[in-house]
């Protein structure tokens, strides 16, 4: 099922794409090449996306990387999934965020993500 007033069902200025999902830039990307993946049918959460949809998913991120790595050259990446909205997901649309990292894009990338969430550094820190 696709949704009529889902932005990610919606979403067609697709970077690449299989037959069960498609890859997009983040329209507020943390890091230069932030990509989304997503399902091209619309399951809420990660959880809820079927097994095949979920190796679509995985294909993807792995083309994403390489597109990535071609145009970019990152040092690192974080990939990253948010289900529900007391964990940050804001799009009510399963997706994985593939954040490409580069060399002094925080001072100390240890802690990874957390490093990227400014508020969420001191509480982690040991």
């Amino acid at each position: 099922m696709i949704k009529a007033d889902c932005i990610f069902c919606q979403k067609d200025d697709i970077v690449i794409e299989n037959e069960l999902a498609k890859a997009f830039w983040d329209k507020h990307p943390v890091r230069e090449g932030h990509l989304l993946i997503v399902p091209k049918q619309h399951y809420v959460t990660y959880f809820d996306v079927p097994a095949t949809t979920k190796q679509a998913l995985d294909d993807l991120l792995m083309a994403g990387k390489a597109l990535l790595d071609e145009r970019y050259q990152p040092a690192g990446y974080n990939i990253g999934i948010n289900v529900n909205p007391a964990a940050g997901q804001t799009v009510m649309h399963a997706h994985i965020h593939l954040i490409p990292r580069y060399e002094g894009d925080v001072r100390d990338p240890r802690g990874g993500i957390r490093k990227m969430i400014p508020h969420a550094v001191s509480h982690w820190q040991h």
